[in-house]
């Protein structure tokens, strides 16, 4: 009797089966788009940062904040042509501040045509806050300064 060595289709599909049960659970754990979420909220505070700092460094530069800055908050304009929005333009002018209006990650769906993602507003005292609305898992992105 010639006996033959090898696994049977039974105990394949048994190893399989546990192999993708441990890779489903190792996905769930690991939770790839609370990752990618926490990865877009990062960005999102350093652009606010990043603006914030800019302005508050034309302000010193220069003994005022820009012009377009209002007390209402609203969106801040990315290109050089838009109307109802914030034109920062005069940090970008050259290099000085920033080299480009940081935009946010869910632009262009999450954003105005021509907007950045981020508002700004001045409040009586001049104090400027920057803030990121489209910020996920019910993160709250805003700095005051």
């Amino acid at each position: 009797m010639k006996t033959q060595k090898g696994f049977t289709l039974l105990e394949i599909l048994l190893v399989v089966a546990a192999i993708a049960i441990l890779a489903g659970i190792i996905i769930v754990a690991i939770n790839p788009g609370k990752q990618l979420g926490d990865t877009r909220n990062a960005k999102r505070q350093n652009d606010v940062r990043a603006i914030l700092n800019a302005v508050h460094q034309y302000n010193i530069d220069n003994g005022s904040l820009p012009t377009s800055v209002t007390s209402t908050a609203t969106e801040i304009c990315a290109t050089s042509t838009c109307s109802g929005l914030i034109d920062l333009s005069v940090l970008t002018t050259n290099s000085k501040y920033l080299v480009t209006i940081p935009v946010d990650p869910s632009c262009p769906t999450g954003c105005n045509a021509n907007g950045a993602g981020y508002k700004i507003l001045k409040d009586s005292n001049n104090r400027v806050t920057v803030s990121a609305p489209n910020a996920e898992q019910n993160k709250t992105i805003s700095i005051t300064q």
